[in-house]
């Protein structure tokens, strides 16, 4: 007799029905574009201040984006880790890049341990609700405040310093971002692509029939890739000499080679900031936004924590930027269209195909890029993740919510953000639990005195 196993495969669906669209091509390619916002100027910065090689970069993070999207299906953001960005670009010593590369391998290593042994998966399902969401909150309300900056303000990305006041006219000026901003408010409105249609009531107003279709081509504009060519056109202006420099050809691959010093150094100063974040936002923040966007492709915490994991093992030792989910940028692809792994995947053919042929010369014409557009898109990411904590009903889960973002922004730390949410809630519900027991004791006394009482009367 025949005996069929079956097993679990790593991907529930066939690899061919991840590659079909959820929404319309133009979409798809727009959210595609949701997250660049954050990438370019912090890959821009490493490039400038610490010679990361943007040609590397950009081809392992393409390759990220395409096993990204087939692995998940949903749109999964590859993103720089920030902190070990911000202490890269912000130290008085800047770190090099075999000292970055140290910094991302350990990051790596303790994410692996953690998705391998099941303990990101515990903490994912046993953290409290309200405590996930200030720290999905804080990093939203941060992304905001930084993309108010790029708006209003000149960016010197080498010093990571805003400078003056951004005048309103030119290629870059203040005047072409508000532009940019009623353009994809006018479009995207408040996110919500969901309109109700009535064509079943016969009452229905001709009015509301219009406002109805109207709403659905806007919705149906590809808002943000719009903007984001716009954006190049822009930058070719700007500085038409940036493409006398470019040299054809990909990056030359080489092994980075990693000193008992590096490791010191990157570990010490910039993985010890990092793991708390990539844990927080990188894995529980990202899972949880991807159950609230897509409830039946939520994301594992193992499957995440072990991808962030194994994409800087493998580009880390060859000079590439360490990268990790984000929930800022899984909102920003959501937010101008993308609801499909084929989101990212076409973002990776993009950037591959930059990587291989300009190469590390490409920092030339992104240089050019106006930074007040790129704060656009960013906002417009930042505010999207703040809003996923809407669904906070009571008034003790606000509480906890709101002190936890405020900690973690005033104190530049999502971890003691977090172990301040998460000491708030016990306390909250230990005085619960004292109240009730207080209350059942009472209660237990009452009815003892009744129950004498009773015996009592004949």
């Amino acid at each position: 007799m025949d005996q069929t196993t079956t097993t679990t495969p790593l991907l529930p669906n066939p690899w061919h029905h991840r590659l079909r669209l959820k929404t319309k091509l133009s979409l798809e390619l727009s959210g595609a574009v949701g997250d660049l916002g954050t990438f370019i100027p912090i890959v821009l910065t490493l490039t400038l201040v610490s010679n990361l090689d943007l040609g590397t970069t950009l081809i392992f993070t393409a390759l990220y984006n395409v096993a990204t999207g087939l692995l998940f299906d949903i749109p999964m953001p590859v993103q720089p880790m920030k902190s070990i960005a911000a202490v890269a670009v912000a130290e008085s010593t800047h770190l090099s890049v075999p000292q970055i590369a140290a910094a991302g391998l350990s990051t790596a290593a303790v994410l692996l341990l953690l998705g391998f042994t099941g303990l990101m998966s515990f903490l994912y399902r046993f953290l409290p609700l309200p405590v996930v969401r200030g720290v999905q909150l804080s990093q939203g309300l941060s992304f905001a405040f930084s993309a108010i900056k790029y708006i209003r303000y000149d960016q010197d990305l080498a010093t990571s310093k805003s400078g003056a006041p951004r005048s309103w006219l030119g290629l870059d000026g203040l005047l072409v971002a508000l532009v940019a901003l009623l353009f994809l408010v006018i479009t995207t409105g408040a996110g919500d692509t969901k309109h109700e249609h009535h064509d079943s009531h016969e009452r229905e107003s001709s009015r509301r029939r219009r406002v109805s279709r109207r709403l659905q081509l806007l919705s149906a504009i590809p808002s943000a890739l719009i903007v984001f060519l716009i954006g190049l056109v822009l930058c070719i202006l700007r500085d038409p000499s940036a493409f006398k420099g470019l040299e054809f050809g990909p990056s030359k691959l080489s092994l980075v080679r990693i000193t008992w010093e590096d490791w010191k150094i990157g570990f010490l100063r910039a993985a010890i900031p990092q793991i708390p974040l990539s844990i927080l936002n990188s894995v529980i923040a990202v899972c949880k936004l991807s159950g609230d966007l897509f409830p039946d492709r939520e994301a594992s915490a193992m499957k995440v924590s072990v991808s962030v994991g194994i994409m800087n093992f493998v580009g880390c030792w060859f000079g590439a930027m360490p990268v990790c989910h984000g929930a800022g940028g899984l909102a920003g692809q959501y937010r101008f269209g993308g609801r499909s792994g084929m989101s990212v995947i076409f973002l990776g053919i993009g950037k591959l195909v930059l990587g291989l042929v300009f190469g590390n010369s490409f920092a030339r014409i992104l240089g050019q890029y106006p930074i007040g557009i790129l704060g656009v898109l960013l906002l417009f990411a930042g505010i999207e993740l703040a809003m996923a904590c809407r669904d906070m009903n009571t008034k003790e889960e606000s509480f906890v919510m709101l002190l936890c973002a405020a900690i973690s922004l005033t104190g530049s730390s999502a971890a003691l953000g977090f172990g301040c949410g998460i000491l708030l809630f016990f306390l909250l519900k230990l005085r619960q639990m004292e109240c009730s027991a207080f209350g059942f004791l009472k209660s237990d006394s009452k009815s003892s005195i009744d129950d004498e009482t009773t015996t009592i009367i004949p």
